[in-house]
């Protein structure tokens, strides 16, 4: 029998994506606020790999990628998960959102997103949210899944991953995480 133990502490990430740049530089600043410093920052991506959002958000969809400083225990995505949906209310205009914040983690093995919908391939955390394994790492470099999105699946997002990695390790090292 295994013995159950506390998982070790994961970095948090943040995609956003809107047509408004300077909502994305708001929602950045009101996250550092709430979780800290990001200690890394995508170039400005073009959000084209699906139409499912024009209706909602319009065309020319921009999206960013932050990884923050602080590491969480992975028990709190499904509270990141439940603000960042409350941000996301915070700035909508005549019943469409301006801004989505998609929030989830690095690990040593894995990307998690977090998510409110379900789906054969989610778990269940709690207050109405599920997550999911979107990137696994294995042979030096994330991989995707049959279910992972096209922009998350694509080699530059699987790089931008690895890197945020390479942050993550580095800050396991240095506070003696790794080998506990």
């Amino acid at each position: 029998m295994g013995k159950a133990k506390s998982p070790k502490p994961v970095k948090l990430i943040v995609a956003a994506f809107s047509a408004e740049p300077a909502l994305l530089a708001q929602a950045c600043e009101t996250l550092v606020a709430e979780y800290g410093p990001t200690d890394w920052q995508s170039e400005c991506l073009a959000f084209d790999h699906t139409d499912y959002y024009v209706a909602e958000f319009g065309t020319g969809l921009v999206r960013l990628i932050w990884s923050l400083e602080r590491l969480i225990d992975p028990e709190a995505l499904a509270d990141i998960k439940v603000r960042t949906n409350e941000l996301e209310q915070r700035w909508v205009e005549d019943g469409k959102r301006r801004v989505n914040l998609d929030c989830g983690y690095v690990s040593m093995a894995k990307l998690v997103l977090a998510t409110t919908k379900d789906y054969d391939h989610r778990l269940y955390l709690r207050r109405g949210i599920y997550a999911e394994v979107t990137l696994h790492f294995r042979d030096g470099a994330f991989h995707p899944w049959p279910w992972t999105y096209p922009d998350y699946a694509s080699p530059r997002y699987c790089e931008m991953f690895a890197a945020v990695r390479q942050r993550y390790l580095a800050q396991m090292r240095s506070d003696n995480w790794i080998g506990q």
